[in-house]
This record gives structure tokens, sequence and C-alpha cells, in this order.
């Protein structure tokens, strides 16, 4: 069945892939950037069936015209992709002020834009599907030098978790998609930027940062378009998942925290639950 897809940071990586293939079947699509040109000239406008534009993901304002712009072209939104997003490098000691707070305006208040301008028609039509993207990086932030960006995927993974109970039931549908590594440019300089101020001594988070760039780079296991087809996959089903951790190196690592975590509250158990009144 047709959907109108309303799909950001789409003009590479998970997002240009996902656009791609809903267009190869049969899906709507509007599809956002900070530079439309980058659209047009990756996936062509000669459809009407896609909608390309230009947004400025955290002026929230310029996110209300483009659902307006999105309604005015297709009647409707079905599936809402929050997918833009970057990541930075640096140990949280080492970031400054404007840099963590860029990072949290793109990628957890820019996700909140979008939500709250696409509610209003979901709520309306009593049906829709918000899915967020955030990263196994927002479950285990067991990286040195990403702390930041993991941070803003937490941010991400709790806003899906309580949107889901609230929207529920106006038979709206949350999913918060975390993927692994997969193959696209995240990890180039345009997605994944390094800190401005570097301290001596973090010889961790400088190794952290060199594999992501020069070992991780170019190998990771995930193909791009496979994940495209598990998003149009996850639109069709009646009750999705909350929580779908993308990839089988996601997966795993989410596996051995939740073993890690369970374990640790056993051993504890006794001491964090003394202090109950008697």
């Amino acid at each position: 069945m047709s959907k109108v897809w309303f799909i950001t940071g789409a003009s590479k990586g998970l997002g240009l892939n996902l656009v791609e293939r809903l267009l190869e079947t049969g899906h709507k699509v509007a599809a956002t950037s900070r530079k439309k040109e980058s659209l047009i000239e990756k996936i062509s406008d000669k459809t009407n069936n896609f909608l390309p534009l230009h947004m400025n993901l955290v002026d929230e304002n310029d996110v209300k015209r483009a659902v307006k712009e999105t309604v005015k072209h297709f009647g409707t939104v079905d599936v809402v992709v929050n997918n833009a997003g970057y990541g930075i490098g640096g140990a949280i000691e080492e970031l400054q002020h404007n840099e963590v707070h860029q990072n949290f305006d793109v990628n957890v208040f820019g996700t909140l834009h979008v939500v709250r301008n696409v509610l209003p028609i979901l709520r309306k039509q009593k049906s829709g599907h918000i899915m967020n993207i955030a990263s196994i990086g927002g479950f285990v932030s067991s990286f040195p030098g990403y702390g930041i960006y993991c941070a803003t995927k937490f941010a991400v993974q709790g806003l899906t978790e309580a949107l889901q109970t609230e929207v529920k039931p106006f038979g709206i549908n949350a999913t918060c998609v975390s993927p692994g590594y997969f193959r696209t440019e995240f990890l180039s300089s345009d997605s994944m930027q390094d800190g401005k101020k570097t301290i001596e001594g973090y010889d961790n988070v400088r190794e952290m940062l060199n594999q992501h760039s020069n070992v991780i780079h170019g190998n990771q296991a995930g193909d791009p378009a496979k994940a495209a087809d598990v998003f149009i996959e996850l639109a069709e089903l009646e009750n999705p998942p909350l929580h779908i951790y993308l990839g089988s190196d996601s997966y795993e690592i989410a596996n051995q925290k939740i073993e890690k975590l369970n374990k640790e509250m056993q051993s504890y158990k006794s001491l964090a639950t003394s202090t109950d009144f008697e």
C-alpha cells in the first residue's frame, strides 16, 4: 500500500537509500536536506511522487513550513523518519559549549521540531508512524571520544519511549531505530566532526577517533540498502516495536549491555533496595 513518507537528512546515507527504495516501490516521499539541490542532483525531481525540500532543522518555523508544503503537495503524511543528525568526536572535557549545544540542537531539538509539527496531522487522521533514528550509541556509551554524541542519542531514545506512550491512544506508532555501523558516509568528515580542542593524555580518545576514521570507515558490516527494506517493513506492521537495534553488531552490543546490567543489578540488589521505609 502506497504511503506518504517525510524523511529528514535524505541527501546521503541511510536517508538517501531509503528515499531511493521508497520511490522504486511506488511510495510518495517528501525528502528534506540543508541543500535542496543535492536531493535533486542525487534523486531527480522528475516524478510527482518525490518532493525535495530545503529545511533548516534547527529553525522550527522552517520545519513547520516544510511540513505544510508536504501536506499541500501530497494531502497528508503517513510515515515520518527523523534521520538527520551528525556526530562529534572529542572527550567530554575537550568539547566546548557551542559544539555540544549545536549537536543537541540538530540531533535532539531538530527531531523534536519535526515531531511537534507532524503530530497535529497524525492525530487528526488517527494514524501514522514516527521513526526516530538514534544509534547503538544511544544505549551503550562506552566509546571514548563520543560521549556527547551518545548523549544526544540517549535523549532520542528517551524521547521516543515517552512519545509512544502519549500518542498510542491516537492510533500513532513510534519506533526508535538504533543502527550499528552501516557502510555510509557517516564516519566521513561531513557527518562526523572532531572538536577543535584537544587535551594531552586522552590517548584512549585519540585511539578511538582514529579507529573510526581510518579502520572502521569503509569497512562497516551493515548494508544501507537492506536497512531501507527494514524501514519499509516496519511501516507495514500493525504493532511495530518501540525499539529495534539495526544490524547484527548493534543487536549484539545491546544484548551484551543487557546481560551486564542484569548481573550488576543482582550483585547490588540488597544495597540498592535498602532505602525503603520499614
